[in-house]
């Protein structure tokens, strides 16, 4: 069991981080459609590049051995940043399908920190 729960953690933190990364990455750099999908939802230009660098630095926190504690925090702003998402658009009256990746996301996000190999986990003594 224990190998078949390490095969599902790789598979959905490899979707996780690729379409983390990705839309981190085209928030960074400003892509002209990401930046039209912001703006029902208010928020000023400058706010699309820095989340778009934490999702970044939250990916690579995530896939990086070692720095337990880092990874915790990733995978909570990951969550914070998604779940923001959700309530952003359906708060701006732009709750059609704009809020299916980020749900979807977020799931995925607890499905990776749930599954876990215990060598990336904080173990309470």
């Amino acid at each position: 069991m224990e190998k078949r729960k390490l095969i599902w953690y790789w598979i959905i933190t490899a979707i996780l981080s690729f379409c983390i990364f990705s839309g981190g990455l085209a928030q960074a750099i400003q892509v002209k459609g990401v930046v039209q999908g912001f703006k029902p939802l208010g928020y000023p230009t400058y706010f699309i590049s820095l989340i778009g660098v934490w999702k970044v630095l939250g990916v690579i926190a995530i896939l990086v051995p070692k720095f337990k504690l880092l990874k915790e925090w990733a995978y909570a702003g990951m969550f914070f940043t998604m779940s923001g998402a959700v309530i952003s658009h359906i708060a701006s009256g732009d709750a059609s399908v704009q809020i299916i990746a980020p749900v979807l996301l977020a799931v995925f996000t607890v499905l990776s920190w749930y599954l876990r190999p215990l060598d990336r986990k904080i173990i309470a003594l």
